[in-house]
């Protein structure tokens, strides 16, 4: 057994460890290693406190400047004041046997405190903290004075039950009973990269001589974990590249050159480059493992049917995964209205040379669900377009040859294999996403699939401007929105409104609010807006007289499909919908969206609404509504997204204000994430190293087998769960 996986209990005892496992599920002792602390605090500086938010679990260094006794009999406290210079804290204890801390609590004592920050008026303060005094240069009030004899004072991530100077105190004692750590890092890399040895790197994170000192420990740490994911990754790269595929060549007259022929409008540049090379790559015999990112309306279902017909030419049979009915069911009209005819073959006005579309969700009508059940089987329907009802049992494929997954985000490991697993050889894989994604996230996160990305628009798309609505601070800016589609409609054009809820279901609602950022600093609100209740108070109130329509994931089938056959008609003047418009609804004639409670909502959703609009000649207006006050972090985010139309500028600023664990899958997990310190946007140039280094070590050593403790790295991260986060790119 490693040293590093034993468990930490046999080194300090289980009524040490046992606290520790509890706050933080330190469990072994490199768990506790990679327990890093959060800064250093120097001797000579003082925390900001005026950066300490409500309800935060903090440790903090600063300077006593009052101390006093308040009240009497059983209102007896002692209230200290303590300060960094700029803000202050005050520090309360309650009680007579408390009153002895005065002694201590002297002005110009400098210390640690730790607590949880609370709002006592208009006052921030802590409640009975724990400290620990700082007395002079070298010496420390207290048994773990060992720990801050130094110029550097660790602050790590504490709980109210294991503080700070706990935890420095125990990583001393258990640094000081380990041998010197092997190195998994191969000595020529460390040497190529300048990286310091892992044993000194561990050691001097913790007990660094200099911040100098400490920066260097951080860089080697960091690559360890970039290195770990880069290689899992490769090895993923070359396991699938091992794999045979049917190779689908083009073919010279097939349906694809027919559709080429008759497309109505021309390809952008980028649409042409990335077809190419899916051409290349859908020849290969090897399966093709892509993603296709690129902003909103950059025309990502063309070149994705463009590659989907070729494979039909070819023989196959191509499958696209939609998250929902709504988008599923727009894929398949879109699909059939760009390949009209070709796409209606032995049907009346078809003819023989082409294909059919068939399309399964999980509530057709029973002679539907029949029919595109046989079309599938029997492989008259060379594209079959579906929802989760695609990886059903009795769901078969005569020769299924590509698999495309659109909003992969959505999907879970076990959905994409499954639907996979019904290829008698591993089928092409094409990736899809309308949210642009940095290029550090896409290299860590979808580092097994090859990127392409389209960041053309197709000629024709309108601007599309977007205003935030302040409905508190600026009311007839509310009244001005609903007059606003008032004008849309009587110029003959259509409207959105998006709610972030259907009814009354709070609780649901707020259930799949995973990837929405929390505020830290709004106000108690009230609960978010319902679509039932909005619905009616347009209808009876600003919209009268217009022709409105739900839309929603509950409705019945048939009536969205219904539903939203109208609204691309024209029979409809306003939808008023959630967010299952997200993506893949296709309206040019749609100018206006009204998002209502849009703070509710997270920058890329916003960012992939505001693309149903602006789709035709006339230019697109976006009206973010709400109650946020100004500087608060959900104005912000709103404020970002009515700055700009770039969708990768979003996305950057998304990763930035989102935690990075969660980015990188510790949500989906439900385990801590493996980075600890990797930052994917600070630090891409190191995570651009690793990945280079880790595709030469697994090109040389495809199963680690000369690299025991690389192996034992990555089958860590496997263990850990990762993995499942990893195959979802």
């Amino acid at each position: 057994m490693s040293v590093l996986t034993k468990p930490l209990s046999d080194l300090i005892g289980g009524r040490t460890a046992k606290p520790l496992e509890k706050a933080f599920e330190i469990r072994t002792v490199g768990d506790l290693l990679r327990h890093y602390p959060r800064r250093m605090a120097e001797r000579g500086e003082l925390t900001d406190l005026a950066a300490l938010r409500i309800d935060d679990d903090v440790t903090v260094l600063a300077e006593v400047i009052s101390s006093e006794r308040k009240g009497y009999d059983k209102g007896l406290r002692l209230e200290v004041v303590v300060s960094d210079g700029r803000g202050k804290l005050n520090l309360v204890f309650f009680g007579k046997r408390s009153l002895w801390r005065q002694k201590d609590l002297q002005p110009g004592m400098r210390g640690l405190f730790s607590g949880k920050v609370r709002l006592f008026g208009k006052t921030r303060q802590l409640a009975h903290p724990e400290y620990m005094l700082l007395h002079g240069d070298d010496d420390i009030d207290g048994h773990e004075a060992d720990d801050f004899v130094g110029a550097l004072i660790p602050v790590y991530p504490a709980s109210k039950d294991v503080r700070t100077w706990s935890i420095s105190n125990t990583m001393r004692i258990v640094l000081g009973m380990l041998d010197p750590l092997p190195d998994p890092v191969p000595a020529e890399v460390r040497a190529r990269r300048g990286l310091l040895d892992f044993d000194t790197a561990i050691r001097t994170i913790h007990r660094p001589g200099d911040m100098t000192e400490w920066h260097a420990a951080r860089r080697r740490l960091k690559w360890d974990e970039a290195l770990g994911l880069q290689l899992a990754l490769a090895q993923r790269r070359a396991s699938a590249r091992a794999n045979s595929a049917t190779a689908r060549p083009p073919v010279a007259a097939g349906i694809l050159a027919r559709f080429d022929a008759g497309l109505p409008f021309t390809l952008t540049d980028g649409q042409r480059a990335v077809g190419e090379v899916l051409t290349d790559e859908l020849s290969q015999p090897h399966p093709m493992h892509r993603l296709l990112q690129g902003e909103v309306g950059s025309g990502k279902t063309v070149v994705a049917l463009r590659a989907m017909l070729q494979v039909v030419d070819a023989g196959g049979q191509a499958a696209l995964l939609a998250p929902t009915e709504v988008l599923a069911a727009q894929h398949a009209r879109s699909i059939e209205a760009l390949l009209g005819p070709l796409g209606q073959a032995g049907r009346l006005g078809g003819g023989d040379a082409g294909t059919r579309v068939a399309l399964l969700s999980g509530s057709l009508p029973a002679v539907a669900r029949k029919t595109a059940l046989l079309d599938a089987a029997v492989g008259t329907a060379g594209i079959v377009v579906g929802t989760h009802a695609l990886i059903q049992d009795q769901v078969s494929f005569a020769e299924l040859g590509m698999v495309v997954v659109d909003e992969q985000h959505r999907f879970g490991v076990e959905q994409r294999d499954a639907l996979r697993s019904k290829a008698e050889r591993p089928p092409h894989l094409l990736v899809m996403t309308a949210t642009p994604i940095p290029r550090t996230v896409a290299m860590t996160v979808f580092g097994d699939l090859d990127t392409s990305t389209l960041t053309e628009l197709p000629a024709g798309r309108s601007p599309i401007s977007t205003t935030v609505v302040p409905a508190t601070e600026k009311p007839g800016w509310l009244d001005r929105t609903w007059q606003r589609i008032r004008e849309e409609v009587a110029a003959g054009r259509q409207a959105y409104v998006v709610c972030p809820r259907i009814g009354a279901d709070l609780a649901e609602y707020e259930a799949e609010l995973v990837d929405i950022p929390i505020p830290d600093d709004m106000p108690p609100r009230r609960a978010p807006l319902a679509l039932s209740d909005t619905l009616a108070m347009l209808a009876g109130g600003p919209l009268a007289g217009l022709r409105l329509a739900p839309l929603h994931g509950r409705l019945p089938p048939d009536e969205k499909d219904r539903t939203m056959t109208d609204f691309a008609a024209g029979r409809i003047d306003v939808l008023v919908a959630t967010t299952v418009i997200e993506v893949g609804v296709d309206v040019a004639n749609a100018t206006v969206m009204v998002v209502l409670d849009a703070d509710r909502f997270g920058i890329s959703q916003l960012h992939q609404l505001r693309g149903r609009i602006g789709r035709g000649s006339a230019p697109g207006i976006c009206l973010l509504v709400t109650e946020a006050p100004m500087g608060t972090t959900s104005r912000v985010r709103l404020d970002a997204v009515a700055a700009t139309t770039d969708g990768f500028e979003l996305a950057r600023l998304d990763v930035e204000q989102r935690r990075e664990g969660d980015v990188l899958g510790a949500a989906q997990s439900g385990t801590r994430s493996q980075l600890r310190l990797l930052s994917l946007l600070r630090d891409e140039k190191l995570i651009t190293e690793a990945r280079a280094e880790a595709a030469d070590i697994v090109a040389a050593d495809p199963d680690l087998s000369g690299h025991p403790l690389l192996a034992a790295q990555v089958a860590a991260l496997v263990a850990d769960e990762q993995a499942d986060y990893l195959e979802k790119a």
